[in-house]
């Protein structure tokens, strides 16, 4: 029979006997195994690779379609991509659910058994790399040409083990059984150069520049699919690995100096092998800037050369490309298209600037100074000196423009100045990106406000036209579609399915609220939920929780300002009250649960997770309280848990220091799947507040206005914790060693920094946050009135998913439109 290449695509069809088939097809063949001898470890990835195939036509179609199209392309640069498991995701994507488990019926095999199998990619760290997960998902599902990059790290963040309360990093072999998902561009790899000196020369009396680099690493990319739902569109996350450009040094070899053979090998693979290397060192910080150049380096040469596919006049460029900056960490991006158009294109440094100005979009997502990177101009003369000599020439112009606008004025220009002279010469990538992108926004109303009064009042006020806000929001199909199915399923019999793509349709359940039979059937599976949870919490921990107890949670990335440590000094404070007065029959139970990872280098924050862990020992096997308190520390957090989590939790612990959280992501998680939180006036708890109404949460502490009041007076925390027997009392406790018996003076130093600093101010929200969860314990005793708020939580959620967050960033900064196949493609 003679080949034919549509025949081969024919048969991949989504019928339950075809994908049945696939299975046990790729089982024997690839796997070379039978049903007798299978592992559960072969089982998964038969069923893995079956999906894959499927999802493979769609790819290569969608390709086909985007360059049929000729439309402008979304790039979107992030250093995280938290992406979860995507097995079941890209099964329930494609609309494959009820066929696949239908056809592998009949075989005995239930694929959801082995989901666990797939280890979760280590590409992000918490919200940032989720919300990249979400916009990659939101951008397939509308049909927009996207495609994401980021780096594929080895080993990513750490898995995090806890070895005698304390925090232990090991290394996260994400990579060991390998990753089914991607696919190896070998053809598309790019060089990347560090080092060297640049020579200057003239052409027609116009000076040009040549970078002479000592060394290069090369970009090998990696592509992942990303699948839209129910839509036929499969876009494209492009990760990056670093590997030398000669394998060692043959004479250093042949003379019997292995070490240094390798040595630049060893040195130029690092660049991919971790996520944020530790940056208490010089070495940890010189590995992060040179692991920055090399990611948007990579992507910038791609971007360019599917560009010059389609054209060749780079006037096109921005009508053809938007390149979005998910934070500062790419910024540098800015200087690399310069040095392309100008050294490699030899376009006119104007016309060069113009062109890379309209090309650019620029996401702020923290106004931490940790986040607002700044580096050492030392770095650039080292690693990348033609770029500092850009960063130079641009500031220049810059400050002219400034001069005009601010005559006499040297404070603003020293502010605005992309070069900070003080205590150490730096570069301030975070102006580079306000002043190298059309459109510079917030990921919240409120954070869009303190970047224009508090963070970069002067770029506001030069160009109030670049500054705009887009709410975050997360996918429906991960979040409640996948995490809790059988709360979408109640949904969908209610009011349709239309609401996994719009979920405005949400609004159609406030009707339910007060209906007896819906409550009923919600309060099930929130129980049903909750069992899968206390069943987790076991296996995980060792402690063994009441299902029908009330969960509070927190669980995201350990840090001070996110005010964990108010969280279990509240918990303490509880446990003393029951131990004072002993009538507590009537108490209801209370699991509090907490999860999240700290920054190897943050000392503070790893003690924070020590104190839950104590405390937790203490009141766990207090005999005293009856068990009517538990703690809970479940370690390496991750997609995968938070996606059993969520669905259990009642209350949501969303309580950082008013000002500090520019969004927040798991506040919209836990309202969607109908827990009721507990916020300070916050991120996006201020709009999540304004959409469910101020009676279905629960609000508390200083606003950003008192908070900046207390910063500038004289704010006294140990005047406070003199004054509060409540907070005495904890402090106390903590002092007398209750809790680090055979560790005396362990929790010293976060008394110290409470008593004498309190920098997030726990102390001053203690009380209104006392008093709160007063509150929440008498409201849901009335589990009738509970349940409608919950469902009301679900009901007005519509806002905050990533699709309308998509749209928004399409309509207003990207300027482009979807591109949908033709029915049945």
């Amino acid at each position: 029979m003679k080949a034919n290449w549509d025949n081969i695509d024919a048969q991949i069809t989504m019928q339950k006997e075809s994908l049945a088939n696939f299975f046990v097809h790729y089982l024997k063949f690839f796997g070379g195994k039978d049903r007798y001898s299978a592992s559960e470890l072969d089982v998964y990835n038969a069923l893995a690779y079956t999906i894959r195939d499927h999802i493979i036509e769609k790819w290569l179609a969608t390709k086909v379609l985007y360059n049929k199209s000729h439309s402008k392309r979304i790039y979107y640069l992030s250093m995280e991509y938290l992406l979860g498991r995507l097995f079941s995701n890209n099964i329930i994507n494609l609309g494959a659910d009820k066929e696949f488990r239908e056809g592998l019926k009949k075989l005995g095999v239930d694929w959801e058994d082995y989901t666990p199998w797939e280890r979760e990619s280590a590409l992000g760290n918490g919200g940032l790399g989720r919300l990249a997960a979400c916009f990659l998902d939101s951008m397939a599902t509308l049909n927009l040409p996207a495609i994401g990059y980021g780096l594929r790290y080895e080993y990513g963040i750490f898995r995090q083990d806890i070895c005698q309360g304390y925090q232990v990093e090991e290394p996260d072999e994400w990579l060991k059984f390998d990753n089914i998902w991607e696919m190896k561009r070998i053809e598309h790899t790019v060089p990347v150069h560090f080092g060297g000196e640049v020579e200057t020369y003239h052409i027609d009396g116009v000076e040009k520049f040549n970078w002479c680099p000592s060394y290069t690493v090369l970009g090998i990319p990696y592509d992942m699919p990303v699948v839209g739902y129910g839509n036929n569109i499969v876009n494209t996350l492009r990760l990056w690995s670093a590997k030398v450009s000669e394998e060692f040094d043959l004479q250093d070899f042949n003379q019997g100096n292995y070490i240094d053979a390798v040595s630049e090998k060893v040195e130029g693979e690092t660049l991919t092998k971790v996520l944020y290397p530790d940056d208490r060192t010089e070495s940890g910080r010189e590995l992060r800037f040179r692991q920055q150049y090399f990611f948007v380096c990579c992507s910038i040469q791609d971007i360019m050369r599917k560009f010059l596919k389609e054209s060749s006049d780079f006037r096109d460029f921005p009508k053809k490309a938007v390149i979005q900056l998910n934070d500062t960490h790419p910024s540098i991006s800015i200087a690399e298209l310069m040095r392309i158009l100008v050294d490699e294109k030899h376009l006119p440094w104007d016309v060069a600037w113009d062109i890379t100005r309209k090309s650019f979009g620029y996401t702020n997502h923290t106004i931490l100074p940790e986040a607002l990177e700044k580096w050492p101009v030392e770095f650039f003369q080292r690693h990348l000196p033609r770029h500092l000599q850009i960063i130079y020439k641009l500031n220049q112009h810059f400050l002219q423009e400034v001069s005009v606008q601010n005559p006499g004025d040297n404070d603003i220009l020293r502010r605005m100045s992309l070069v900070e002279e003080y205590p150490q010469k730096k570069i301030r990538m975070a102006h580079l990106a306000i002043i190298g992108s059309t459109s510079v926004n917030g990921v919240s109303e409120i954070h869009s406000e303190i970047l224009k009064e508090q963070v970069m009042p002067d770029f506001y006020n030069s160009f109030p036209h670049k500054f705009n806000n887009k709410t975050n929001g997360i996918t429906p199909r991960r979040w409640l579609l996948q995490a809790n199915p059988s709360l979408a399923k109640l949904i969908t019999e209610k009011i349709g399915k239309e609401w996994i793509t719009d979920l405005s349709q949400l609004k159609k359940l406030e009707k339910y609220a007060d209906d007896k039979d819906f409550r009923k059937r919600f309060d099930k599976i929130k129980l049903e939920n909750k069992k899968k949870l206390a069943k987790l919490i076991e296996i995980e921990t060792g402690v063994v929780v009441e299902d029908d107890a009330i969960f509070d949670v927190q669980i995201k990335r350990i840090h001070e300002y996110k005010r964990q440590l108010m969280n279990i000094l509240h918990v303490i404070h509880l446990y003393c009250e029951l131990r004072d007065h002993k009538n507590f029959k009537d108490a209801p139970q209370r699991v509090f649960l907490f999860a999240g990872k700290a920054a190897p280098g943050y000392y503070m924050a790893k003690m924070i997770i020590k104190l839950i862990l104590n405390v937790a020992k203490v009141i766990n096997n207090d005999e005293l309280i009856k068990d009517k308190i538990k703690v809970v520390f479940i370690p390496n957090y991750k997609v995968s848990l938070a996606e059993t989590i969520i669905p259990a939790t009642d209350i949501s612990e969303q309580i950082s220091t008013a000002g500090k959280e520019a969004s927040g992501t798991g506040n919209m998680k836990f309202a969607l799947n109908g827990a009721l939180t507990i916020g300070t006036l916050d991120g996006a708890n201020i709009e999540i507040m304004n959409e469910v109404g101020k009676e279905n949460i629960f609000t508390f502490g200083l606003d950003i206005d008192e908070i900046k009041a207390k910063r500038e007076g004289n704010y006294e925390p140990y005047q406070l914790y003199s004054e509060n027997p409540n907070i005495k009392k904890v402090i106390d406790l903590i002092q007398s060693n209750f809790f680090s018996l055979h560790e005396p003076g362990i929790f010293e130093p976060i008394c110290n920094s409470l008593l004498t600093q309190d920098q997030y101010f726990v102390f001053a929200d203690f009380n209104a946050y006392m008093e709160c969860h007063e509150k929440i314990l008498q409201e849901y005793k009335n589990q009738k009135q509970w349940t409608k708020k919950a469902i009301l939580n679900v009901a007005r959620m519509g806002k905050f998913s990533s699709d309308r967050t998509i749209n928004e960033y399409a309509a207003d900064i990207w300027k482009v439109s979807p591109v949908k196949p033709k029915k049945g493609k």
